[in-house]
């Protein structure tokens, strides 16, 4: 097996995920990401002609992020028609698992040279426009696990971890802070493409969601946001939401505290990321110097019902194939689903916060589904360069029970 080399990454500063509102918008989601190719090739991290394939996440694949998006995103971006292109869906984590195929596409000889990543433009194509939700509307797999939605599950593995509405917020707070500062030293800055309109004109050049004046009172006064979700009766006795998950798994006094709130969960958000691959041997033949390489990959699946506990164990899995401790991480990116998942995924793993999204996460940057596994490995290893520092591990919760994992090594 050779190594897999990561060349570059590059991302738009995420938009606003809101129609008419967002600055990013008016785009196409296929121009969006072909403006992330190009500026790739513009700044010498690939040759068009070199590439074999570009593989892309994307969760709401319908309307304009249907048709094969990643194929006619290359068309778009003017590449030559020979660069193929492939769109997958592992929910949240689409844009990892993209990276990590193509990871394995030229670790394992089959490909020398591939672009992986993902687009999510949530205001033109929102969050369920598919029609499937999490399980297709399979009546018959609700006889064996009923998935709630993900808020419920959010609430749920706080109250079961005892976590109080003050823990979560802080989760909130720290990510606001820490990505306030992160944007005010220009940490962001090495991966971000400026995006621009169809004059030319620049529209969007840095995150648009942070709200760096965000405090713990603020956040207090927020209401929580599933209370009606959970209260609704859809289950085919009548059941609501919150019964079908307390009968899976009850709680010490039968109720979900719903503690997750606008504030302490993640943004939606529109964007597009990428990172260039290499092959051990396609670096040496064109004398390329890589940035990290990739030391392990890997998927787990958990509780379905619960949904968003599988980081831990993802994690450990990757860990265990690379030969690696926890204590051997630098840097964690743990997406910022929820505030829940960051802590009960810290208390699984003994993590020091410290080490834990250190330039913020997805409360205050926001969550373009498909694209955000690509943007924080690209933020990791920017990172990673600017701190000197050697190792980081990049995992996303998953809906329908999963995870994902990168582990990556500055060379």
């Amino acid at each position: 097996m050779e190594k897999s080399y990561i060349i570059d990454a590059a991302r738009t500063p995420r938009g606003r995920g809101k129609a008419g509102k967002g600055a990013l918008s008016g785009i196409h989601p296929q121009e969006l990401f072909a403006q992330v190719l190009r500026a790739l090739e513009k700044r010498g991290s690939v040759s068009a002609k070199d590439v074999e394939d570009v593989v892309v996440g994307c969760v709401s694949q319908s309307g304009e992020q249907g048709a094969n998006l990643s194929r006619n995103a290359v068309l778009a971006a003017g590449w030559p028609i020979e660069v193929t292109g492939v769109t997958l869906n592992r929910f949240c984590g689409s844009g990892l698992q993209a990276i990590n195929f193509a990871a394995m596409g030229v670790a394992s000889g089959a490909q020398r040279f591939v672009v992986a990543g993902g687009v999510e433009m949530m205001s033109r194509v929102p969050m369920g426009a598919d029609g499937g939700g999490v399980d297709g509307n399979n009546m018959k797999l609700r006889e064996r696990f009923f998935q709630v939605p993900q808020g419920i599950s959010a609430d749920l593995i706080a109250t079961l971890e005892g976590f109080s509405r003050e823990d979560v917020d802080e989760i909130a707070v720290r990510s606001q802070k820490r990505a306030a500062v992160a944007m005010e030293e220009n940490r962001f800055g090495k991966s971000l493409v400026a995006v621009t309109g169809d004059t030319g004109k620049i529209i969007l050049e840095k995150d648009e969601l942070p709200r760096p004046d965000t405090t713990k009172e603020g956040l207090a006064g927020l209401q929580p946001s599933f209370v009606a979700m959970g209260a609704a009766a859809v289950g085919p006795k009548g059941e609501t939401l919150d019964q079908i998950a307390l009968a899976a798994h009850p709680t010490k006094d039968g109720t979900i505290h719903h503690l997750h709130t606008a504030g302490n969960s993640s943004g939606i958000a529109d964007g597009a990321s990428a990172v260039v691959l290499a092959s051990e041997a396609f670096v040496e033949e064109r004398g390329l110097k890589p940035r990290a390489r990739i030391l392990a990959t890997a998927t787990i699946g958990d509780d379905p019902v619960l949904m968003l506990t599988a980081p831990a164990p993802v994690s450990q899995k990757a860990l265990k194939l690379a030969k690696m401790s926890v204590k051997d991480i630098d840097l964690w990116e743990i997406n910022e689903a929820f505030a829940a998942v960051v802590l009960q995924t810290m208390r699984r793993l003994d993590l020091d916060p410290a080490r834990v999204n250190v330039n913020g996460g997805a409360i205050a940057l926001g969550h373009p589904l498909g694209s955000t596994g690509a943007t924080l490995l690209g933020t990791a290893l920017d990172e990673l360069e600017r701190s000197n520092r050697q190792t980081a591990l990049v995992t996303l919760c998953i809906g329908g029970g999963q995870a994902v994992a990168t582990i990556l090594e500055r060379v």
